[in-house]
């Protein structure tokens, strides 16, 4: 197999699980998604976008530390991700107090 066919299919993965992803997400199946990430990850480790989309799923399902460390992956991969941004709001929630909510 030349680099080219080796990288043809890997696409060809890449975006048939993103349209598996994309459906699971749109019927609200976010840990099977999740899984499905976690499977793409495998097979394609140095894909920031792959652990920035888990990381949001994570988010969203309530895994807050799951999120960051994916997130933080993300940016270590590649500095520019928006992973960084997502990042930074997922620390400016961890670190908000309001002692009225505690305090009625």
């Amino acid at each position: 197999m030349t680099v080219v066919g080796f990288i043809r299919i890997k696409c060809n993965d890449l975006m048939e699980n993103s349209q598996k992803i994309g459906e699971l997400i749109s019927s609200g199946r976010f840990h099977e998604a999740i899984g499905v990430l976690t499977e793409s990850i495998a097979q394609s480790p140095d894909e920031d976008n792959l652990y920035f989309q888990r990381g949001k799923l994570k988010w969203r399902i309530g895994d807050r530390t799951g999120a960051a460390n994916d997130y933080s992956m993300a940016i270590e991969l590649n500095p520019h991700s928006p992973a960084a941004f997502a990042l930074e709001q997922a620390r400016d929630v961890a670190d908000f107090f309001n002692p009225d909510l505690y305090n009625p």
